[in-house]
């Protein structure tokens, strides 16, 4: 939920105010001057700003260039008892977006919010769009010498030099998204925009409208026009991930851009003509679901033009000690810790596991155990307490130690390095934040 702080001494208006913002569904923080201010924008990075011209510390006016001099993403409103032009003019100058006055202008204050809003979400989108194109992988990226692992190269590279619809399969983490950019990079659009979206986060309706927008007063909060994911990704690539999480509704609607190179967006009665190339991915036996009647069998066709099966990292284990060794790399030059390898056993262990969560999860494993190493090279004793205890007791020379002895010294240990972050240790651990809680009153910690 979008938060908005409100700055102004007077305290019986700003609890006006918070109460009318409060009943529109934002989170409100409240500040009764400008260091109190400065301190909550450092701790609740809020969004929008409401902010009184006279305050017993400052001038709100140049209280705004101050915020934006920071760089920050939040609007700021300004709020004064008598408004002036020259003020008006000099607070738009500096950064605010929008001037009233107190009183007077009440009533626009909440479609005021919500048009600020709405830059704030278009700063947002160009912030990722910025990242992502800044993120450039290619086909030297992908590491591995197993046949299943070239093969999905070659096959990626050869499609690459088309505008033909890709579909690809594999489990979760076996880097669909990095062969993605990598054909997209490697394509005549390379430098146009690739966006990525996830199809299972988002409810029916947040999906339909991220990916096509929407027209102004097509809902409840639409105050403008919003570009979807395919408008945005004109001339360029935009991979839809998870597909086959997308509701059924939407299915045919996607099917229409596929087919005819246009959309209408949400609201809207009059199509937009885009030109864009589209992969998809999906780690779901989408051929069962068109039998089940979870996903349209025309859609399914239409996807599954080009399709490139991803092995598991069970199925490329020759792999794991080259992909390994490049993710210590990362993460010691991340972190700054000296280490210069794996030790022997260390090694061993991570061929015997399974991998269910494959490359993504080897990378986290790599990453913690860097986090915890003490020494030069990684060892056992660094890896997650599930892939080692199975091997304590037949290694030479182990001390005997009970399980939860072991646990206990563990999650110890990575509470000492997070400095007490529960949510990033439950993070490192690989748990639940509430089995960590349930873990720290378990032990005494």
């Amino acid at each position: 939920m979008s938060k908005v702080l409100i700055i102004d001494d007077e305290e019986n208006l700003r609890k006006l105010l918070a109460r009318i913002i409060r009943l529109e569904g934002f989170t409100i923080v409240e500040s009764n001057n400008l260091k109190n201010a400065l301190k909550s924008i450092d701790k609740e990075d809020p969004e929008i700003i409401l902010c009184d011209v006279k305050l017993p510390d400052g001038n709100g006016i140049d209280f705004v260039k101050e915020v934006k001099s920071k760089n920050s993403i939040a609007e700021i409103i300004l709020l004064t008892a008598y408004g002036n032009i020259p003020d008006g003019i000099q607070a738009m100058k500096n950064g605010a977006f929008d001037y009233i006055v107190k009183g007077n202008d009440n009533d626009k204050v909440i479609p005021l919010i919500y048009r600020a809003l709405e830059k704030v979400d278009l700063k947002k989108r160009i912030a990722l769009l910025e990242k992502q194109v800044g993120k450039k992988y290619n086909f030297e990226s992908i590491i591995g010498s197993a046949p299943s692992i070239l093969n999905a190269i070659e096959l990626a590279k050869k499609v690459s030099l088309t505008d033909t619809t890709v579909l690809l399969l594999g489990e979760t983490g076996t880097g669909k998204e990095i062969f993605a950019q990598a054909i997209h990079n490697a394509g005549k659009r390379a430098g146009n925009p690739f966006l990525a979206l996830n199809c299972g986060t988002f409810s029916k309706d947040l999906l339909e409208s991220e990916i096509f927008g929407h027209k102004a007063g097509a809902f409840t909060g639409a105050i403008k026009d919003k570009k979807g994911l395919i408008e945005e990704a004109n001339k360029g690539t935009l991979f839809l991930d998870e597909i086959g999480e997308i509701p059924y509704e939407l299915q045919s609607k996607l099917l229409r851009v596929l087919e005819t190179n246009e959309f209408i967006k949400v609201g809207d009665t009059t199509p937009t003509k885009i030109n864009v190339r589209f992969i998809a991915a999906t780690n779901r036996d989408l051929q069962q679901d068109v039998n089940e009647n979870k996903f349209r069998e025309d859609l399914f066709y239409r996807l599954n033009v080009f399709t490139i099966s991803l092995p598991s990292l069970h199925e490329r284990k020759k792999d794991i000690p080259s992909l390994a060794n490049f993710f210590l790399k990362v993460f010691s030059a991340k972190t700054g810790n000296n280490i210069t390898g794996m030790n022997k056993r260390f090694l061993e262990l991570l061929e015997q596991q399974e991998w269910k969560g494959n490359i993504r999860e080897l990378k986290n494993t790599i990453e913690r155990a860097v986090i915890l190493c003490n020494g030069s090279e990684l060892t056992p004793d660094d890896l997650p307490l599930e892939m080692r205890t199975s091997n304590i007791h037949s290694q030479k020379n182990s001390t005997a130690m009970d399980l939860s002895s072991v646990e206990k010294a563990h999650i110890q240990k990575v509470l000492m390095h997070t400095h007490g972050n529960k949510t990033e240790a439950a993070r490192l651990l690989n748990i639940g934040l509430t089995t960590l809680y349930r873990k720290i009153e378990e032990y005494n910690l």
